[in-house]
């Protein structure tokens, strides 16, 4: 598969929490880093995610915004 984003992190599923309509999947990076992708139960269902399946998380947006106290 080619896609235009260019932020890919690869890693494995940690954490699927199925909500009411969304799911919260977690996938811990290669070093040791955990990213959290909010997406559709279906979606879920459709990819057949399970933890311990190997995941990719891709992120394309126009913005980051980064605070600190």
């Amino acid at each position: 598969m080619k896609i235009s984003a260019r932020n890919a992190l690869e890693g494995t599923i940690k954490e699927v929490h199925m909500g009411a309509t969304t799911a919260h999947v977690e996938i811990e990076l290669k070093g040791g880093g955990i990213v959290t992708a909010s997406i559709t139960n279906e979606a879920v269902e459709d990819l057949g995610l399970a933890v311990g399946k190997k995941a990719t998380a891709i992120i394309k947006s126009s913005d980051v915004i980064v605070a600190v106290d």
